[in-house]
């Protein structure tokens, strides 16, 4: 066991999920894999089965009952990362969206002095490809959205693509955190950035998917938008421990 974990959460994502084990396990330094798979009808837990016979020990599957929601799939990965002794854990998609070579960008960046990085799409300015232009609007202006209630410096807060130090996934009290969408995403950085931890922004070019169909619905989008402010309140009332 190295101490690099990637969680990558799965549905229906026959398509790509052998594609991108492959590709990730072929990177230096090496990264181990563990995927949260909910249920799917596809038989994406079936292909991870068999691709463990080949990459003995590297790759671990978690199976739900069914779609729990994306952001249990990272407490699961998290808590399971953090009782296993990860010291670096990894978020990332599982269509290549999230190009696996930056997995060792954001853990360069850790390694060098933050304890969580972040791949970006907006820190130099818009790097989306293949995303309708409806879609990078709500985006983007999501997160200039999210820095007006938070205050937080973060141009892309529903970033998905993160390196965790274990530090930061064992301080913040993960059982309370609420969001299921893309608000996880924002709900986690907050809490972060809450408790003093240093966070820093990788650029990288986010690419739509090519195969397997999109997860993002309106009820996502409104968690995000609403969630948001809810968030900030709720901070008003809470303490958060200052790491030193």
């Amino acid at each position: 066991m190295n101490n690099r974990l990637v969680i990558i959460p799965t549905y229906n994502e026959i398509e790509n999920i052998e594609k991108i084990i492959r590709k990730v396990l072929s990177l230096e330094p090496q990264f181990d894999i563990v995927i949260i798979d909910d249920n799917s009808p596809d038989g994406t837990a079936g292909i991870v089965k068999n691709l463990q016979e080949d990459y003995k020990g590297q790759i671990h599957l978690l199976q739900r009952s069914g779609k729990l929601g994306l952001g249990t799939a990272y407490i699961m990965g998290f808590d399971w990362a953090l009782d296993k002794g990860y010291e670096f854990i990894f978020e990332m998609d599982a269509d290549f969206s999230h190009n696996p070579d930056d997995l060792l960008r954001l853990f360069d960046a850790c390694k060098n002095g933050a304890d969580l990085t972040i791949g970006s799409r907006y820190i130099t300015g818009v790097n989306v490809v293949n995303w309708p232009m409806s879609r990078v609007l709500i985006s983007y202006f999501a997160s200039r959205y999210v820095r007006f209630i938070t205050r937080m410096n973060i141009r892309d807060s529903t970033a998905g693509f993160i390196c965790y130090r274990n530090q930061v996934l064992e301080t913040i009290d993960l059982e309370k955190i609420r969001f299921k969408g893309y608000a996880f995403q924002i709900e986690m950085k907050f809490n972060a950035w809450k408790h003093g931890f240093k966070l820093e922004e990788v650029p990288i070019i986010f690419t739509d998917r090519k195969e397997g169909k999109s997860k993002m619905s309106g009820k996502i989008v409104y968690e995000a938008i609403w969630g948001v402010i809810t968030m900030k309140v709720s901070s008003w009332f809470k303490s958060y421990k200052k790491v030193a």
